[in-house]
């Protein structure tokens, strides 16, 4: 029973993150909205129909029945059209679909305005102060993915791989050779004719902790910049300085060019489409990292978001192909990605699993559901930057647009090509908001049968 309260704890801590997330995205486009002086007649979390609302003001703030998002609602969304009668009728200039479409929003549009708010619509302002306001939600995301992060990289501190050395190998032994001796361990796989470890080589040992190599200093935390280094130096010798007992001491080493197992951004194994692990040739001593608890300073909060924003960028990237990975997994015998995307049920589920181990400790539940919430901050703003209507993205590049139009037309003094149409892309807009509302379908279907396993 107590694992069971414990659970459904953990999956209403993130879903109350992810609310509130969701509730500041759109605090970061409302107040801006109402600095440069737009109308804003809505702000709401989720869609459907509307559970709770309370006006303030010029503005209505409520929760909807669907909480998949949220939204602003600001005058003057979409420019009229070129040719318009009085009284904000449209006058269609075509009978197609498309524009049907277009013109019947540019109406919508239209039926929100009333007297005074000639020069309070979103399009009339200037290209940076519509920038700044659809920047203000994913900005905002970018904020709160900072201060959880410092939270838990500062606070609550995280498990790292440290400069300190846990092993060194006697010998260096090839992945190939390794799997012929029945083993990994590279180690305990020595025979005789195999070279010895650089490491081993220069004198050092368990316990000694590495402070600099060739030239670079490295932090006791750093030890990704101290194997980037060392896989970058094969064949040269470099200088190295460690610590024993308190003293400091300074030899010199030699990387041993040989085959390791390729790591991806986030310093994973890579593996192939077959599930084989990737080899490259690169530089290699033997030795192993002491993992550590430990806190870091606030100034490697920076670091770690970058880190964070650029492995989901790589996901958004790569997207497509995920998607049919998740897809395949989802409806064979195929394994899930634990590194691929996933909903916000999956992430639910792995923070009710979190909160259930009893074999974890409290502070470390607590600091994996910060971490949670913090990583799908870092997610809202990557994805909301994608350059696509509906998306925060999108809007941001049709106000560039005009900005690149209005200039020419000023260089060569030509005639003001006036504010770019939006309600023009409107076809474009529905179609992606049918293939994301297939992608979260995919993914929460995904998520339920063939969930995520990060627990082995």
């Amino acid at each position: 029973m107590v694992t069971v309260i414990l659970f459904i704890a953990g999956v209403l801590i993130v879903a109350i993150g992810v609310a509130v997330s969701i509730a500041l995205h759109e605090v970061g486009h409302l107040v801006p909205a109402k600095l440069f002086g737009v109308r804003v007649p809505q702000y709401m979390i989720g869609f459907g129909k509307t559970i709770f609302s309370r006006r303030r003001g010029e503005t209505e703030y409520g929760v909807k029945a669907i909480p998949l998002g949220g939204y602003i609602s600001m005058i003057g969304m979409f420019p009229p059209a070129e040719a318009t009668a009085v009284e904000g009728k449209v006058k269609a200039a075509s009978t197609g679909m498309f524009t049907q479409l277009a013109n019947e929003t540019r109406q919508a549009a239209a039926e929100q305005l009333r007297p005074g708010d000639e020069h309070r619509m979103f399009y009339k302002l200037p290209v940076y102060k519509r920038v700044i306001i659809m920047l203000g939600g994913p900005f905002m995301n970018l904020v709160i993915a900072f201060v959880l992060f410092a939270v838990l990289i500062s606070g609550f501190g995280s498990i790292q791989h440290t400069t300190n050395i846990s092993e060194v190998y006697q010998c260096v032994v090839s992945q190939a050779d390794q799997k012929a001796r029945g083993g990994d361990d590279a180690a305990a796989n020595c025979q005789a004719g195999d070279p010895a470890a650089p490491a081993y080589e220069a004198g050092l040992r368990p316990g000694d902790r590495i402070t600099s190599f060739d030239g670079h200093q490295v932090k006791e935390w750093q030890w990704d910049d101290l194997s980037e280094l060392i896989r970058a130096d094969a064949g040269k010798t470099v200088p190295i300085t460690y610590l024993r007992d308190g003293s400091e001491h300074q030899t010199t080493i030699t990387p041993r060019l040989s085959q390791q197992p390729a790591l991806d951004i986030n310093g994973r194994i890579k593996t192939d489409a077959n599930g084989n692990t990737e080899l490259v040739n690169v530089g290699f001593v033997g030795m192993g990292s002491e993992n550590v608890q430990m806190t870091l300073p606030l100034s490697e909060v920076p670091p770690a978001v970058g880190q964070n924003v650029r492995a989901v960028a790589g996901i958004v990237v790569d997207l497509p192909a995920r998607l049919v990975a998740v897809g395949q997994a989802a409806f064979s015998s195929a394994p899930r990605d634990p590194n691929g995307p996933m909903s916000v049920v999956g992430v639910g589920r792995i923070a009710g699993e979190v909160s259930a181990m009893d074999e974890i400790p409290i502070k470390d539940r607590i600091a994996t559901l910060f971490g949670l919430v913090a990583s799908l901050n870092v997610a809202l703003f990557v994805f909301n930057l994608i350059p696509l209507l509906p998306l925060d993205g999108g809007h941001v590049v049709g106000a560039l647009w005009e900005g690149l139009r209005r200039f020419v037309a000023r260089v060569f003094k030509r005639r003001d090509p006036g504010p770019v149409d939006i309600a023009k892309l409107m076809p474009l807009t529905y179609v992606v908001g049918v293939l994301l509302l297939g992608m979260g379908a995919l993914l929460i279907y995904a998520d339920i049968v063939k969930p995520v396993n990060i627990f082995g």
